[in-house]
């Protein structure tokens, strides 16, 4: 969707709010010992409080309020009795609708201590997002998110998952267009476009595949992965974060 009104932003705001507040309070209950299933009931309550709903939930009848993916599980990840290991990396991907307007963000969360190349995986999945936010300026080629993106993940020894993308927002959680994480040739950004910047990231080669569960993607090699995103509004300038 595109921003047209003040009233508009403030809803989606109040959406984004929600999200915040949910990722804030599901990392702060990360730990080994917990499981999935508790940090979503987390992602619930925050919800709730918010009067808002889980947009995965409402638009795709996914078994959760909220995304939960584990390591190698790139997105997607289904909520439940596994518990968290020392060592590990938890996305916490988190979609709110609230009156009709959606937002959607991830992080990834270390469980306990983990091993350097899953603190440098994380730390290049933040700083790749910083660098598709900077590149999301009006005017611009949506392309540029993307090799933006794929500049700072190669830059940092990891790969970028190619198959998985960022994308319009704002009525339901995927709208037009489509926010590839590398580089290509897009049409430009407009002033008002609600996006996803989201760099899904790989420790191995990147390649995904579709568990048999029908809902988690998981990278082949078995690779940990990262995730991080924010829903934005681009700007003339630096694009509005609506779930920061």
């Amino acid at each position: 969707m595109s921003i047209d009104h003040p009233e508009e932003l403030a809803a989606l705001q109040a959406a984004g709010r929600a999200v915040a507040e949910a990722i804030r309070e599901m990392s702060r209950r990360v730990r080994p010992g917990v499981t999935t299933k508790e940090l979503d009931d987390v992602a619930a309550r925050v919800f709730a409080s918010h009067g808002a709903r889980s947009g995965p939930q409402l638009d795709y009848d996914f078994p959760g309020t909220a995304c939960i993916s584990v390591d190698d599980e790139a997105v997607h990840g289904i909520p439940g009795p596994r518990r968290l290991r020392d060592g590990q990396l938890v996305k916490l991907d988190v979609t709110a609708e609230l009156a009709g307007y959606y937002a959607d963000a991830c992080r990834t969360v270390p469980v306990g201590r983990v091993r350097g190349r899953e603190q440098r995986l994380a730390a290049a999945a933040q700083s790749a997002l910083r660098r598709g936010l900077e590149a999301a300026t009006a005017g611009a080629s949506i392309g540029a998110i993307g090799a933006a993106v794929e500049t700072e993940v190669t830059r940092r020894g990891f790969s970028v998952c190619a198959d998985l993308q960022g994308h319009g927002i704002g009525r339901r959680i995927h709208e037009e267009p489509d926010v590839p994480n590398v580089a290509w040739d897009g049409p430009p950004l407009t002033d008002g476009l609600v996006i996803t910047v989201e760099p899904i990231i790989a420790a191995g080669l990147g390649d995904v595949y579709m568990d048999e569960d029908g809902w988690t993607v998981r990278t082949e090699d078995g690779s940990p992965s990262a995730h991080a995103e924010h829903t934005i509004v681009v700007t003339q300038g630096a694009p509005i974060l609506v779930t920061a």
